[in-house]
Order: C-alpha cells, then structure tokens, then sequence
C-alpha cells in the first residue's frame, strides 16, 4: 500500500473517532481494509463500550487485510477486553497506527508483532495527537487538560466599559463554543460571569459538562441558572462567612474549599484531576483569565475575534491581571488554525512552552 493511500485511510479512521464522547478514554477510530477496498469501520463510541477495533471487526471477515487505527490498540484489560486479542484472532496481517499509546500499560505493538504481524507506526500522528491532546495531557501529567476560550473585538475587547457584552461575536461563533463544551469534562469561570450574565453552562452536544464556579466569597445567587441541577461545583475560601456556606450545602451544592482567598490554579488543577476531571473549557472573564495564564495551566486558547472596534481605555480584555512585565517575557503563541465563524474569525494557538 502507498503512503498516499495509507494516508487516505487513516484520515478516514481519524475522521470516525471524532464521532465519539469518550472521556476519559481517547478518541479512536478504525478502517478495515483488503485488496484497497474497505470492508469494516467503527469508532470508540463512549467509554466502557466496545473499542474502535472491536466496532470495525463486527461482522467482518477480516482474514489477511489490513486494519488502520488512530492509536496503538490496547493489549491489557479495562472495562473491556483487550483489543489485540481480538485483531489477532481475526487474522489482521498489517495493523497501522497513528501513535503509540502514552499509557505505560499499553503494549498492543509488540503483542502484535510477537504474534507475526506487520506493525507501521507514524501515519497522520500529529493530527492523531492533536485528537487526542486532552488524553495524552492527563495520561502523561496527571493533570487535566486547559482550554481558555475567549470572545473579543477586534480591538481586543471583552466588554464594553460598562461591562456590556452581548453579543460580540456572531450566533454562529456562540452555537460552536456551545458545541465545543461538550467535549470537555468541565467549563471553568468566575463569580463576576454568573452575576453580569447569569449564564445556564450548558452543552449543545453531548453530556453537560461539570460547571465550576471560582467564588470565594459566596456571592453567587442562589437562584442562578448554573444551580438548575446537582451538576455544579463551586470552588470558594475556607474564609467566607460560614452561613453563606451553609446556604449553598442546604441547596445541595458541593463546595470545594481553598485554603487562599482565591484559589491556587495549580492547586485546583490537582484537586480536579482527583474528581476524575480530564478536561477545563474555562470561559472566564479577564481577571479569572489573567490568573489562570499567569499560573501556567493553561495548554490551548481558543479566540473568537468579531469585526467590531468597542475602545475604551477601561473596557476589559481577554486577559486581566497584573500582566507580564516586559514584551520579551510574554508568553508567546503557536498558532495552528485560522478559520471563519461567520463574519468572525477563529484563532486556535497553543503555548510555546507546553510540555
């Protein structure tokens, strides 16, 4: 088989796993493929089903083909079997992969190889990682992964002066940062955007995300769209005045306290990873946004830039705070993807510094 072809095949495999909600298991997908036609697809629905692999081999006669997934398939068992039994029991002989599995437990290329199967690893890989980049964040780290999503003028503007801001960018920019959530295991922002927007933090695809509100004084209404349901988590002072808190436990909302008057990111990032939380969608405003990339924690940012000019010398931008001192010591940006949302313009950039 040609590169080109093996190419065209993993994309393919590559463009299945995004079909699924797996958190906290990565995104896979798998093609099947005989004499250059294909004859078996699938993709890692949610966790605790069946795997990619798996899903392609029902039904098929897999006898002497090849089988192309977006990542090392797994060779210890889970919830599930392990997948390498089952592509050898089907007489698979080639398997490509995007990657290899950072998880440590998994060695599915050398089980695959020890049973006399051709293994080619590589095709499509940094798209594979970028797939999977919440996955391999926690895997590796222990921590979960950060998006910070912002939506600004173009003169780099939040808000207005008089802290108006709806709507800046378009209906189309709002229903795909909505899209996005669903993706992440929870969506971070501070007291200010439940008082100013009163905001419901809701998903249009997939699960709703764990909503984590960072109020260490308390000062959140009770009666705020985000407490609809138990689905919340507000992270507050150890400081705060006791029969505030015990407002908030009789309404049936858990607190996360911290022992500083606002909370350490890095800190939080930990006690988050502990809940089982892979994924932050933090959505702040520029102060919860200042503190969040002055800590570091911070993996991809997400810009939604509207074609407006609003001024204003103490309109906020994206990112508040104290700032970096010199131009030199800011952080700098690797930007990956220009796209338009309407009549906005969508910037993904990672850090230069990420590890």
């Amino acid at each position: 088989m040609n590169q080109m072809a093996e190419k065209r095949f993993m994309a393919r495999a590559l463009e299945l796993a995004k079909k699924g909600y797996t958190s906290p298991n990565p995104m896979v997908g798998a093609v099947i493929v005989r004499d250059g036609d294909v004859i078996g697809e699938g993709y890692h629905v949610a966790a605790g089903q069946p795997h990619a692999e798996i899903n392609a081999l029902r039904g098929t006669n897999a006898q002497d083909s090849t089988l192309y997934v977006t990542l090392e398939p797994c060779s210890h068992y889970g919830r599930t079997p392990p997948c390498t039994d089952a592509i050898i029991a089907a007489g698979i002989k080639k398997v490509v992969c995007a990657m290899r599995d950072p998880n440590p437990k998994v060695d599915g290329i050398g089980k695959l190889r020890e049973a006399g199967i051709e293994v080619v690893v590589g095709v499509l890989e940094e798209q594979a990682r970028e797939l999977n980049e919440i996955y391999i964040k926690h895997t590796t780290t222990g921590l979960p992964f950060v998006l910070l999503k912002t939506a600004m003028s173009l003169d780099g503007k939040i808000a207005t002066h008089s802290g108006d801001s709806k709507w800046i960018t378009s209906k189309r920019s709002r229903e795909l940062s909505r899209e996005l959530r669903g993706r992440y295991d929870s969506i971070m922002v501070g007291v200010g955007t439940v008082l100013k927007d009163d905001p419901s933090l809701r998903s249009s695809m997939g699960k709703d995300p764990l909503r984590i509100i960072l109020d260490s004084k308390l000062r959140s209404p009770l009666d705020s769209k985000v407490f609809d349901d138990g689905n919340v988590l507000v992270v507050t002072s150890r400081h705060c005045e006791r029969k505030r808190s015990e407002a908030f436990v009789e309404r049936g909302i858990e607190l996360l306290h911290s022992d500083h008057e606002r909370p350490d990111m890095k800190e939080l990032m930990k006690a988050l990873s502990s809940r089982g939380i892979t994924s932050v969608f933090l959505e702040g405003g520029s102060e919860v946004n200042g503190s969040a990339v002055r800590s570091g924690i911070v993996d991809k940012f997400l810009f939604f830039i509207a074609p407006k000019v609003i001024g204003g010398h103490k309109a906020p931008g994206p990112v508040g705070g104290s700032g970096f001192d010199t131009v030199s010591g800011s952080m700098g940006l690797d930007i990956k993807l220009v796209e338009r949302s309407g009549q906005d313009i969508v910037v993904e950039a990672y850090p230069y510094n990420r590890s």
